[in-house]
């Protein structure tokens, strides 16, 4: 709320509001901010909201995940041969491959693609398409980088749609290294089994996540009311996709039955038959997801978003935790969330070898994406052990 004042823009209905978000938003004082806001802490000096800020905030967010990737899995900048990073709101000329690139000294046959404006689904969408290069290249290996960047992206108005930009998103990254060189499955953490994506295009779902200007030219991202809804029927159509590939064959008759049960009653009723006022149809059958996936991580957009996942999913609290803990320790750090929430699991939530792993994202446009992972490998150093001190 102190850097907040600092900018000296937003009015005391504004600042009411933005208190009251934060204190229901489900994050706690712990998490991160870009270095333009560090000089904002002292309540009276303005963000540096300049391309040159965003810039340093990629840097210091990109480049030691690139380090660190590259160190645990023992590779050296030239042992990658395809590149890709998203960010949806910040795409600079140079591109932040471009950024990487140099920073790193990577080959220049190095097969580079840079995402934008894929919200904060995009990682899986990175991902899947380095399973599509990765295959259409044997032998290959893919680092895959997932960030957002806010220096340029704090909304300076009062618009209360465009407010929720300021209170939820916070920085963050994740670096993944993906090979389809046989030799590196004896190393490996995860296999990635499936990628499923779901793109609702029609008009209401196509705006819930739009980036405009507001009355008096403020540029920031405005959020629908309906956005719980429209992503509840985007993860409908993705689940649609995702259940005849890891649901076991009763669950799956279960749903096909209902359906039949659900058509049956609709066509008796229709064709006004006896005894068809007394019919009803039954409600939709949701299967039981967790019959197939051991552990689920769901997108940490917001507590509405998670909760929203956990009733239409019926997911019990300790499926859930790691996607309300990533919120409240990280704060949405959009694509990357799945990613923190997995480090999670890990650590808290009794990952095994042979699980499997469920990232559940939502992102504008409006997409539902998903990705499986089995467990090939568990470190058993990081069991209980939090990602950072608690001192920190």
């Amino acid at each position: 709320m102190t850097m907040m004042r600092a900018q000296g823009c937003f009015s005391q209905e504004t600042l009411d509001f933005l208190r009251r978000v934060l204190e229901r938003s489900g994050t706690s004082d712990r998490t991160h901010w870009p270095p333009c806001m560090i000089p904002c802490r002292d309540g009276a000096t303005p963000a540096e909201i300049t391309v040159d800020a965003a810039r340093e905030e990629a840097k210091a967010v990109l480049f030691p995940l690139v380090k660190e990737a590259l160190h645990r899995s023992g590779l050296s900048p030239t042992q990658v041969d395809i590149l890709i990073v998203n960010c949806s709101l910040f795409v600079p000329t140079p591109s932040l491959c471009a950024l990487v690139c140099n920073e790193f000294r990577m080959r220049e046959d190095v097969r580079t693609y840079n995402l934008g404006g894929m919200g904060c689904s995009a990682n899986v969408v990175a991902v899947d398409l380095a399973q599509e290069l990765l295959q259409n290249s044997p032998g290959s290996r893919a680092l895959v980088i997932s960030t957002e960047n806010l220096t340029q992206n704090l909304y300076t108005g009062n618009d209360k749609s465009m407010l929720l930009q300021n209170t939820l998103f916070r920085c963050g990254g994740c670096a993944l290294v993906l090979s389809s060189r046989r030799r590196d499955c004896l190393r490996a953490k995860y296999k990635l089994l499936y990628t499923f994506r779901a793109q609702v295009s029609e008009d209401n779902s196509y705006g819930c996540v739009y980036q405009r200007e507001d009355a008096t030219g403020n540029k920031g991202v405005a959020l629908s009311k309906d956005i719980v809804t429209v992503a509840g029927k985007a993860m409908k159509r993705n689940f649609i996709q995702l259940g005849p590939h890891v649901l076991p064959l009763r669950e799956q008759a279960k749903v096909v039955l209902n359906r039949i049960v659900i058509t049956l009653v609709s066509a008796w009723k229709q064709r006004r038959l006896p005894f068809a006022e007394r019919l009803s149809a039954p409600a939709g059958y949701m299967p039981n997801f967790s019959k197939g996936i051991d552990h689920f991580c769901i997108h940490a957009g917001g507590r509405a978003v998670i909760e929203g996942v956990q009733k239409n999913l019926h997911l019990r609290e300790d499926q859930v935790s790691p996607s309300v803990q990533t919120l409240f320790e990280w704060g949405n750090t959009s694509s990357s969330s799945i990613w923190y929430e997995a480090d999670w699991v890990e650590r808290h939530g009794g990952l095994k070898r042979g699980d499997r792993v469920l990232q559940i994202a939502f992102g504008s446009g409006f997409k539902c994406n998903s990705a499986v992972w089995l467990t090939l490998r568990v470190d058993d150093s990081k069991r209980g052990v939090p990602l950072r001190p608690a001192e920190e």
